[in-house]
């Protein structure tokens, strides 16, 4: 089988341009003009620009997205009713829900909820999907662990007051009118 070879002749790439050298130098001058205004901060006993962590916080916006949790009502079991939106909503597919069958008014329950926490991208599409509004995206963000097990997050450890969530429901309906 025969194969042919074209080569195409290509202009050289542009290195050196006086367009790029001025992005270069309008760059520079914008670092060092933020590094003298807080070297002069600092000398004169202003430190606002750094926050030192576990002492001091962060005021977060209100629409803050952190990680899902799921809605306990006041009889102690979970508001989702295993219809499996979440999971299909979530495009890292970090949602795993096993359902099962019950007799009280609610016909199904999620026997296993687990959130896989190192792939989840805080998009809040499962709540958007959740017909129930029983999965939200709370304003828990420290959810740092020491191994990967760690960061699975079972269906005990997603369980949230609805009383804890009231404010952070009460903004949704109030934004988009559910």
């Amino acid at each position: 089988m025969a194969v042919q070879v074209k080569k195409v002749l290509r202009p050289p790439p542009q290195i050196t341009s006086w367009r790029s050298g001025l992005a270069i130098i309008a760059g520079l001058w914008v670092t060092t003009r933020h590094l003298i205004a807080n070297l002069f901060g600092f000398i004169r006993g202003r430190q606002d620009f750094t926050v030192y962590y576990p002492e001091q916080r962060f005021l977060h916006a209100p629409a803050l997205r952190g990680m899902p949790v799921l809605v306990q009502m006041e009889n102690g079991r979970e508001r989702c009713v295993a219809c499996g939106l979440c999971e299909w909503a979530c495009p890292t597919s970090c949602i795993c829900i096993f359902p099962a069958e019950t007799d009280s008014e609610v016909e199904r329950y999620p026997e296993i909820f687990d959130i896989d926490m190192t792939r989840c991208m805080f998009c809040g599409l499962c709540e958007e999907a959740c017909p129930e509004e029983a999965i939200v995206m709370s304003r828990q963000i420290e959810i740092s662990t020491y191994s990967r097990g760690g960061s699975l997050w079972h269906k005990e450890d997603l369980l949230v007051p609805e009383s804890r969530l009231r404010t952070r429901i009460d903004f949704l309906r109030s934004q988009y009118g559910r």
